[in-house]
């Protein structure tokens, strides 16, 4: 089929499916018309465009495909769809996208030079991604067909996608609107409207988004070049880099799932939006199995087990605060206590620091430029009454993150070469103002702390340090039963310093992380803007990825706060800083850890260790003896001396509120000194000397074994 062939198909096909909701009665507004036929005119004469080129240019290149083949392929016509065909049929229908020399594109998207050609399909990560992006763009078309949203943002994330529009300063999506939300998005899915991708020059994008401010303002400040791409699919366009789906109806299944209120960011007031999350797959049947597996998911949801076992709660009056209960808070200590075993073990100093900082502090730091407004900012009083000459102090802020507090530690008096490498730890509680649309449960706070951990090392122990670090990761995350994957990013297009700099520390990242073992991924230009990362990504129990650890390079910090130290030559030279965290927000890997153990904690973490049950009322004071003995030892003990309920009973509820051991006392106990002990799976290890049963748990606490119950 020619190029100008395929264009009627694919114009014919928007225009039929547009006609959803613009029947009879139902007039789309004029800013919605206005767009599309701009869009439209613009098409043709980018479909002339490449039809000329096609002539212009008719030439053949070659295209290598995965595995080596090489095949002919005719410039500005032959797309990596047609190639998929001819590879297979199921190729062809799997295929959500191309990658041409390792840059995504779209598969309708005609190849132009010499390529290397693989097929993303669902079932990968970058495939995922443009998935649930072109999902997204169903959600918007959807709400603006519904709702006359004003679209904002709609990425896709790690566990879907989600799409941001506003109303109206008084207007919120309700509830009840979400269904029919969601029916408008699978009728679109089922017209199959192609994805349409052309570029557009500046003044061409302002006047497809003249009536969309948020738009606007992204052009003004994203789009640096001389043209960006936009996408047309049925009635929407947006403005956005691509690659889509071919067509819409590849989407079989899609589900919205919350909606909630974020925040707009502008130089100006931050505008309130309507944010709406949802989750798609390319066949009905994988929706299906993923809403079994989400129903088990919300059985594990760790708000649900944290107020079910009593954990933490929240309050309207602290937003975006936890309140830990001590059963809570007995997990939380036996985390922290875990990670000072092993800064002791490995050559950490902990330190404290101060929480409120004049901003003086984040203006050297580079933090209020780059970070301002995600800070809490402090008005201290103005002059007292009786001293009208004083002057208000400095704004304060406070802390977001540990690493300036930690320089001021480092060049508060002049340090030697033999003080390197210098680990200052710090688990100091942090502030950050996140909007109160992505604050949920635990795993996004605005208060927390961390196992925040700043390495000042000499250039020639970088590598050392950073072995040291990944080893940190792989022993805390076998402890915890967590999979992971690392990533190295390297240097993005705003970065500071020298380019050989940034060579020298990407190169000695790779060579740790290939000595290290473990498999890991290149994200080029995903770094930060003051130094190359190592970023890690765990899987828990359900298989879900969440993003905690870091490894971190700092080039700018040692040269912001000018950190200096005497070499061996007497020369003064400068540290390279490294940011790590193993745990990250330790709030966040409680929720995590709950979940991933549904409830059912390890006996070195469990608020729930033991529970103590006499037989009746002549144990009890053994039974108190029993407990008291067990809370001696540092162990957590309860004690259940509810005689109304019988003993098969009493042992039963203990198994369900998750006791990893029930002592059970009767009158052979008492006598001999002994327990009888059973687990919450109910396995029988019978008699036992009770304070030889005391030793042997805190044996298998000390070693933080996540099956203390198969091996006591």
């Amino acid at each position: 089929m020619g190029l100008y062939q395929r264009w009627r198909r694919l114009r014919l096909a928007g225009l039929r499916a547009c006609a959803l909701h613009t029947g009879p009665g139902s007039t789309p507004p004029r800013w919605l018309v206005e767009r599309l036929g701009l869009f439209e005119e613009l098409w043709a004469a980018h479909v002339r465009r490449l039809e000329s080129l096609a002539q212009k240019e008719h030439r053949t290149i070659q295209i290598t495909l995965p595995g080596g083949q090489k095949v002919e392929a005719a410039a500005w016509n032959t797309t990596p769809y047609q190639l998929a065909k001819q590879i297979s049929s199921t190729l062809a229908d799997t295929a959500v996208a191309a990658q041409v020399n390792g840059e995504p594109y779209d598969l309708e998207r005609p190849l132009e030079t010499d390529s290397d050609l693989r097929f993303l399909t669902f079932d990968s990560t970058e495939g995922k991604a443009v998935f649930w992006h072109s999902s997204t763009r169903v959600l918007g078309a959807a709400a603006e067909q519904l709702l006359g949203a004003v679209l904002c943002r709609g990425p896709s994330t790690e566990c879907g996608f989600y799409h941001d529009f506003f109303l109206g300063k008084e207007r919120t999506l309700r509830g009840s609107e979400l269904p029919v939300l969601e029916r408008i998005c699978q009728e679109l899915t089922t017209a199959a409207q192609p994805f349409r991708r052309l570029e557009a020059s500046q003044d061409q994008l302002r006047q497809l988004f003249k009536d969309n401010p948020f738009k606007l303002r992204l052009i003004k400040e994203k789009v640096t070049g001389p043209t960006a791409t936009v996408y047309g699919c049925g009635m929407l366009v947006d403005l956005c880099r691509g690659p889509h789906l071919r067509h819409t109806g590849q989407i079989g299944g899609l589900k919205l799932l919350t909606n909630s209120s974020s925040v707009w960011r502008s130089p100006g007031a931050p505008e309130t939006v309507q944010r709406v999350a949802g989750i798609s797959f390319p066949t009905a049947e994988e929706l299906k199995t993923w809403e079994e597996w989400r129903e088990e998911a919300e059985l594990r949801d760790h708000r649900r087990i944290g107020k079910e076992q009593e954990l933490f709660f929240f309050h309207e009056l602290s937003p975006g605060s936890c309140f830990f209960l001590p059963r809570g808070t007995r997990v939380y200590n036996a985390l922290v206590t875990f990670i000072r075993a092993e800064y002791t073990r490995r050559g950490f100093s902990e330190v404290k620091t101060p929480t409120l900082f004049s901003t003086k502090l984040w203006e050297v730091s580079g933090h209020w430029e780059h970070y301002q407004e995600d800070m809490f900012a402090l008005h201290p009083p103005g002059p007292r009454r009786d001293n009208p000459i004083s002057h208000p102090t400095d704004t304060l802020a406070l802390k977001p993150m540990n690493c300036p507090a930690h320089c001021l530690m480092f060049a508060h008096r002049p340090r030697s070469w033999r003080e390197l490498p210098l680990r200052l730890a710090d688990f100091g509680v942090l502030h950050r103002a996140e909007a109160s649309g992505s604050l949920g449960g635990l795993t996004r706070l605005r208060c927390f702390q961390q196992d925040d951990a700043h390495i000042f090392c000499a250039p020639d122990q970088l590598e050392a340090e950073i072995r040291g670090c990944l080893d940190f990761l792989r022993s805390v995350y076998a402890v915890l039963g967590f999979s992971f994957r690392l990533a190295l990013s390297t240097r993005p297009s705003g970065f500071l310093g020298e380019p050989c700099l940034w060579d020298q520390a990407e190169q000695v990242l790779q060579r740790a992380l290939e000595e290290f073992g473990e498999p890991w991924d290149l994200c080029p230009g995903d770094g930060a803007f003051y130094g190359p990362k190592i970023d890690v990504h765990l899987r828990d129990a359900l298989g879900r990825p969440h993003q905690c650890g870091t490894i971190q390079l700092d080039f700018q910090l040692p040269l912001r706060f000018d950190l200096q130290y005497k070499g061996q030559a007497g020369a003064l030279e400068r540290p390279v800083l490294i940011h790590r965290a193993v745990l990250g927000s330790v709030e966040r890997m409680l929720g995590v850890l709950a979940e991933s153990c549904g409830g059912k904690w390890p006996l070195w973490l469990s608020p729930f260790q033991v529970v103590v049950i006499p037989v009746g009322p002549e144990q009890e004071a053994y039974a108190r003896e029993a407990q008291q003995g067990l809370r001696a030892a540092g162990l957590v003990g309860d004690l259940d001396t509810d005689c109304t309920l019988t003993l098969s009973r009493r042992v039963r509820r203990a198994q369900l509120a998750n006791y990893n051991f029930q002592f059970v006392v009767g009158q052979r106990e008492q006598s001999k000194k002994t327990v009888n002990i059973r687990t919450r799976d109910n396995r029988r290890l019978g008699e036992r000397d009770l304070m030889e049963a005391v030793r042997r748990l805190l044996e298998l606490q000390s070693s933080r074994v996540p099956d203390a119950e198969e091996i006591f």
